[in-house]
C-alpha cells in the first residue's frame, strides 16, 4: 500500500477514534488517546532533528554542482535567475493568497480559539510568541540579521535561525566551484553523502507518519473536538489554490511568451513526467523522464537539459516556495500573531531561501518549513505547527511536486529559447507525442532554422 493511502487511512482512524472519544460512555478513551500523543512528539522531533544536515549538505551539493560559477556564461546566469525569480514570485503568490483568504484566521478569540492554542502550544507560549511578533525587527533589522555572522552558532540552535547559515554555505559552495583538484571533490563528495543519508533518513521517517497522523488527530479530536478539521481543510484548499494562480499567471506565461511554446504542446509532451511528480511525489524520481521528455519530445538541446533540470530538481521548488508561505500564515492565524510589514517580508524571503534547501523525496519540505515558521518567532512551538499540518500535508506535496517539475521545464524550454537554441531534426520523435499530428502553428514557434 502506497504511503499516502496509510496516511490517509491513519487521518481517518484518528478522527473516529477521537470522535469515539467523546461519545456518551466513551470518555474513559480520552485520557487514554491523550496519554499516547508523546509518540506523535517523538515523530516530529525526528524530523526536526533532520533539519540541519539536510539544509547544509541539499544548498552546498546544488550550488557546488553548478560548475565554475567563472565560466557558467550566459545559460547558468539565466538558469539561476529564472529559479531564483520564478521562486521568490511564488513565495509572494502565498503570501498573497493566504492573507488574502485569511486562513487559519476564523476564530477571532473565545474558546474556539483557546482549543486551538491548547493543541498547537500552552497559553504562555502563546503569549511568548505574539510578544515576538509585536517586537518584531523592522526592515533595515531583518536585512542585517540574514547576513551570516557565526554559521555554527546558527546550526547550534536547531534550526532557530538558518537563514544565515544557508546564505553562508551558498557562499562556501560557490567558492568550491571555483577551487580544482582533489580538495574540492573530497569535499563535494562528503556533502553528496550527507545528503543522500538525510534523504534515506527522512524517508525511513516518513514510515512512521501514518503512526504518527493517527496519534495526534485522535489526540487533537479527542481533546478539542472537531473544531481543527475544518480549518486543516480550508488550508488544503487555499494552498492548492495559490498553487494554481502560481501555474497559471507565472508559469504558463512564461512558458508561452518566453519559451514561445504551446501550453497543449507542452503538456502533450511532458504530461507523462508531470503526472510521475503528482503521483509519486518526488522530483528526483521524475526527474529522468522529465530529461527524455524535454530532450526527446520538446527538442531541447541535450546540454541545456542536462543542466537545468537536474539543477532544478536540486534547487527549483516553486510549489515548495508556496506552501512554506500559506503555512507560515495559517500558523501565525492560529496562533492569534498579526503579520506585519517586517513578518510578512520574513516568511517571502525565508519561503525563498528554505525551498532551495530541500531533497527532492516525499516529506522534505514539510521538513524544511520549520525554517520560515523559526524565523517568524514561533520557536519551540513551530514544530508542533508542523504536526498539524502534517495530517494533510501529502495530497498537497502530490501538488506542490507537480509545480517544482512544471516549472523545471518551463525553465529548460525557456533558456534554449533564449540562447536560440534549435534541436537536430531526428531528436524529434512525432509519434511519441500523443495527439499527433499537431498543427504546425503549435510546435514550429520553438524550432528555428539556424
Amino acid at each position: 500500500m502506497k504511503l499516502e493511502k496509510k496516511i490517509l487511512i491513519g487521518l481517518v482512524v484518528g478522527i473516529a477514534f477521537g470522535g469515539l472519544s467523546r461519545a456518551p460512555g466513551m470518555h474513559w478513551l480520552q485520557p487514554v488517546l491523550i496519554g499516547v500523543e508523546p509518540i506523535g512528539t517523538i515523530f516530529i522531533r525526528l524530523i526536526t532533528m533532520v533539519v540541519v544536515p539536510l539544509v547544509i549538505a541539499s544548498v552546498f551539493v546544488g550550488v557546488a554542482s553548478l560548475g565554475d560559477i567563472r565560466s557558467l556564461g550566459r545559460m547558468g546566469s539565466k538558469t539561476l535567475a529564472y529559479f531564483l525569480g520564478t521562486t521568490f514570485i511564488a513565495a509572494l503568490i502565498g503570501l498573497v493568497v493566504a492573507l488574502a483568504s485569511r486562513v487559519g484566521n476564523a476564530f477571532p478569540g473565545g474558546p474556539p480559539r483557546e482549543a486551538l492554542v491548547n493543541l498547537i502550544g500552552d497559553q504562555t507560549a502563546a503569549a511568548s510568541a505574539a510578544a515576538q511578533s509585536a517586537s518584531a525587527p523592522t526592515l533595515v533589522q531583518t536585512i542585517v540579521n540574514m547576513v551570516p555572522q557565526n554559521p555554527f552558532a546558527s546550526a547550534a540552535q536547531g534550526g532557530a535561525d538558518l537563514l544565515p547559515l544557508i546564505i553562508a554555505v551558498c557562499i562556501f559552495g560557490a567558492a568550491t566551484t571555483v577551487v580544482s583538484g582533489e580538495g574540492r571533490r573530497t569535499v563535494l563528495r562528503f556533502f553528496e553523502g550527507v545528503n543522500e543519508i538525510s534523504m534515506v533518513v527522512v524517508a525511513w521517517l516518513m514510515r512512521l507518519a501514518p503512526t504518527a497522523v493517527f496519534v495526534l488527530i485522535a489526540a487533537m479530536v479527542a481533546r478539542s473536538g472537531l473544531v481543527l478539521l475544518d480549518q486543516l481543510l480550508v488550508f488544503a484548499a487555499v494552498a492548492a489554490l495559490a498553487l494554481l494562480i502560481h501555474t497559471g499567471v507565472v508559469l504558463l506565461p512564461a512558458l508561452v511568451f518566453g519559451a514561445v511554446v504551446g501550453i497543449g504542446t507542452f503538456f502533450r509532451s511532458v504530461g507523462d513526467a508531470v503526472l510521475l511528480a503528482f503521483s509519486t511525489a518526488s522530483s528526483n524520481a521524475a526527474l529522468p523522464v522529465s530529461m527524455e521528455s524535454a530532450r526527446d519530445r520538446l527538442g531541447i538541446p541535450s546540454d541545456v537539459v542536462s543542466f537545468v533540470l537536474p539543477a532544478g530538481a536540486s534547487m527549483n521548488k516553486n510549489g515548495s516556495a508556496v506552501y512554506k508561505a500559506v503555512t507560515a500564515v495559517f500558523i501565525a492565524h492560529l496562533y492569534g500573531l498579526s503579520i506585519g510589514p517586517a513578518m510578512a517580508i520574513t516568511i517571502v524571503l525565508m519561503s525563498t531561501m528554505a525551498a532551495f534547501a530541500g531533497a527532492g523525496v516525499p516529506g522534505s519540505s514539510l521538513v524544511t518549513t520549520l525554517i520560515v515558521l523559526n524565523g517568524i518567532g514561533l520557536g519551540p512551538r513551530a514544530a508542533a505547527g508542523i504536526a498539524l499540518v502534517a495530517a494533510v500535508d501529502r495530497p498537497i506535496d502530490m501538488c506542490r511536486t507537480a509545480v517544482n517539475t512544471i516549472s523545471n521545464l518551463v525553465g529548460a524550454a525557456w533558456v534554449a529559447r533564449s540562447e536560440r537554441r534549435s534541436a537536430p531534426v531526428d531528436a524529434f520523435d512525432p509519434a511519441t507525442i500523443p495527439g499527433w499530428p499537431m498543427r504546425d502553428d503549435e510546435h514550429a514557434a520553438f524550432y528555428e532554422v539556424e
